[in-house]
């Protein structure tokens, strides 16, 4: 966020104030959000870190994009390449699915506790393009999409409504859907998008496969 912002400053970098808010919400130690910032300032030597982006295909050819950072892009690539192709797929050049993905807003939002049909309707009103409820922990809450030039305002307006804002970021959100039928495919899909999340570099990981409850409870 520091690199791409050219800022060490959240005020002038909306990017980084927002990653700083992620931050905090899971307890950060102040020195490690410091030399992070230091890092992407360039202002500690020897520790260039790039943002990287991967897409390929993974099992029952569910496509999938990685975001990662890294401080050596070849070691990053051997390592994804090698979870790729040992899972039965393969690494993909650059737009080989990012055409199956949107590259959109996603707002968490905690419920207010009024009724779920009113409040889906107040986050549209309030600049939300699409709206998806779940519930987490019995707790109502809401995944809202917007522009992805229009998080941070359509954040703030929801703030100020009164719901808890838990995420705002931009992500890919998958526009065409692999359906999974059979479980043993399900679960390769499963532990291969768990093995790339386990990786230090990696950051995010998309993917559109679609798995039945069912396969998973069986």
């Amino acid at each position: 966020a520091v690199k791409q912002g050219s800022s060490g400053d959240p005020q002038s970098n909306p990017r980084l104030r927002a990653v700083l808010d992620d931050a905090k919400a899971v307890n950060m130690p102040k020195d490690n959000v410091q030399r992070a910032i230091d890092r992407g300032l360039g202002k500690l030597p020897g520790q260039n870190i790039e943002e990287v982006t991967f897409e390929g295909f993974g099992p029952g050819k569910v496509a999938f994009i990685v975001e990662g950072v890294t401080d050596n892009k070849l070691r990053t690539l051997q390592e994804i390449k090698s979870l790729f192709e040992h899972s039965g797929g393969n690494l993909a050049g650059q737009g080989s699915v990012s055409y199956m993905f949107d590259r959109i807003g996603e707002i968490r939002v905690e419920g207010k506790g009024g009724s779920m049909e009113e409040e889906m309707l107040e986050l549209i009103d309030l600049g939300a393009d699409d709206v998806e409820d779940y519930l987490d922990q019995n707790i109502q809450e809401y995944l809202v999409y917007t522009e992805a030039t229009n998080v941070a305002e359509v954040g703030n307006k929801i703030t100020q409504a009164g719901y808890g804002v838990e995420q705002a970021e931009i992500v890919y959100k998958p526009n065409t859907m692999v359906e999974i039928k059979d479980k043993e495919t399900a679960q390769k899909v499963l532990d291969f998008a768990g093995k790339l999340e386990e990786l230090d570099d990696v950051q995010k990981v998309y993917a559109n496969f679609d798995i039945q409850d069912n396969l998973i409870n069986q």
